[in-house]
C-alpha cells in the first residue's frame, strides 16, 4: 500500500484543546490510526495509508468542530470518534452537540454524547414508554432524569415520580438502622444525586415537600394510577415479572414512563426471572413502546469503565461458551 500525505488547518486557539495534555489525544489518534502527525504552526500534516489518513482527518475535523462550540475535548470524545471512524460516522457524532436537554445548577449543558444516547432521547420524545437498556455509565438514568425535570419545568407534566426496587445487594435491609424510609433511602441515593445536580437542592426539596416530586421504592407504586406524570423506573433488571406488570399498569393519561436497566447486573436470586427480561419479550411489538439498547461504545464515564464493561462482556461470553460445551458432552 502506498503512503499518502495530506494536511489540514487547526486554528491556533484550538490546538491545545485538540492535542490534550502532553499531546495525549493526538498521540492516541496517531497510534490507533497508524499514521504520522506533524504539526507546523497551524498546519497538521497526516502521513500514512490513504484510508487511514482520510479517517484521521475526519476525526480531527470533528474534534475541531466540537472545540469551536466551546467543548473541552476529553479522552472519551477521542475514543468515541476513533470508534465511529470505522463506520465513517464521525460527522453524525458532531451534530450531537447541538441539542441541549437542559443545564445543571452549575450551568453545565446536559446533552447526548453518543449516537446511542441520541437514539434513546429521540425515542423518549416520540413514545409513551421507553426501555433504556445498557451497561453502567451509558447515561440511561441521568438522561431520563434530565428529560423528566425539563418536562416538569415546561409544565408538560404535573409531577415527577422516580422509583427503583429496593433489592438487597449483598446486605439485608433489616440490618440497616432507622425506620423503613431510612432503610430504603440508600437504594434511592443515585436518583437523589441526579436531582440535586440538575435541579438544585432547594428547588428539589421545595417541590418534594409539595408532593410534586416523589422518590420512592417500587413497592409504593401498588394500587395507584399515575396521570400527568413523568415516571422513571431505575434498576428494572431487579424487578419480578409481577412488579414490572404492576408498574406498567399504573401509567395513566398524560404520563410518560422511562424504564432503565442493565441486564448484566442483576441482584435477584440466580433462579429468579427478571421482570425486565419478560417485559422486553412481551412488549416488543406494542405500539408507542420503544426499546433502546446501548452498548459499551455509549459509556460516557471514565474510559476505564468502558474497558471494564468490555472485559466483563468477554468473560461472560466465554463462560456461556464453556457451559454450552459441557452440556453438549
Amino acid at each position: 500500500m502506498g503512503t499518502t500525505e495530506k494536511s489540514l488547518t487547526i486554528p491556533a486557539d484550538h490546538v491545545a484543546n485538540i492535542f490534550g495534555q502532553y499531546d495525549c489525544h493526538i498521540k492516541k489518534i496517531e497510534k490507533t490510526m497508524q499514521v504520522t502527525l506533524i504539526m507546523r504552526n497551524d498546519n497538521l500534516k497526516v502521513i500514512g495509508e490513504e484510508k487511514s489518513v482520510d479517517r484521521t482527518i475526519s476525526i480531527i475535523e470533528s474534534l475541531v468542530d466540537l472545540s469551536k462550540r466551546g467543548n473541552d475535548i476529553t479522552e472519551q470524545n477521542v475514543n468515541y470518534m476513533l470508534a465511529l471512524s470505522v463506520t465513517d460516522s464521525t460527522e453524525e457524532a458532531v451534530k450531537l452537540d447541538k441539542d441541549v436537554i437542559c443545564h445543571t445548577v452549575n450551568g453545565k449543558p446536559v446533552k447526548a454524547k453518543t449516537l446511542g444516547q441520541k437514539k434513546y432521547l429521540d425515542s423518549i420524545d416520540k413514545n409513551m414508554i421507553v426501555f433504556g437498556i445498557g451497561p453502567a455509565g451509558t447515561g440511561k438514568t441521568y438522561l431520563a432524569m434530565a428529560k423528566a425535570i425539563t418536562a416538569f419545568k415546561n409544565n408538560e407534566v404535573n409531577r415527577i415520580i422516580l422509583t427503583r426496587p429496593a433489592i438487597e445487594a449483598g446486605e439485608k435491609l433489616g440490618f440497616l438502622p432507622g425506620d423503613l424510609q431510612s432503610k430504603v433511602d440508600p437504594y434511592l441515593r443515585p436518583l437523589y444525586d441526579a436531582l440535586y445536580e440538575i435541579m438544585g437542592a432547594d428547588s428539589f426539596i421545595k417541590n418534594m415537600d409539595k408532593g410534586l416530586i416523589e422518590v420512592a421504592p417500587l413497592a409504593y407504586m401498588r394500587g395507584r394510577t399515575l396521570d400527568n406524570a413523568y415516571i422513571v423506573l431505575d434498576e428494572a433488571q431487579n424487578t419480578t415479572p409481577a412488579q414490572m406488570k404492576m408498574f406498567l399498569t399504573r401509567i395513566g393519561f398524560g404520563s410518560k414512563a422511562i424504564i432503565t436497566g442493565d441486564l448484566s447486573q442483576k441482584d435477584i436470586p440466580k433462579d429468579a426471572v427478571s421482570g425486565l427480561d419478560v417485559a422486553l419479550r412481551v412488549l416488543k411489538n406494542v405500539d408507542d413502546i420503544a426499546v433502546c439498547q446501548m452498548t459499551s461504545a455509549d459509556v460516557v464515564r471514565h474510559p476505564l469503565i468502558q474497558k471494564i464493561v468490555e472485559a466483563y462482556d468477554r468473560y461472560e461470553e466465554g463462560q456461556k461458551k464453556s457451559s454450552k460445551k459441557k452440556q453438549s458432552k
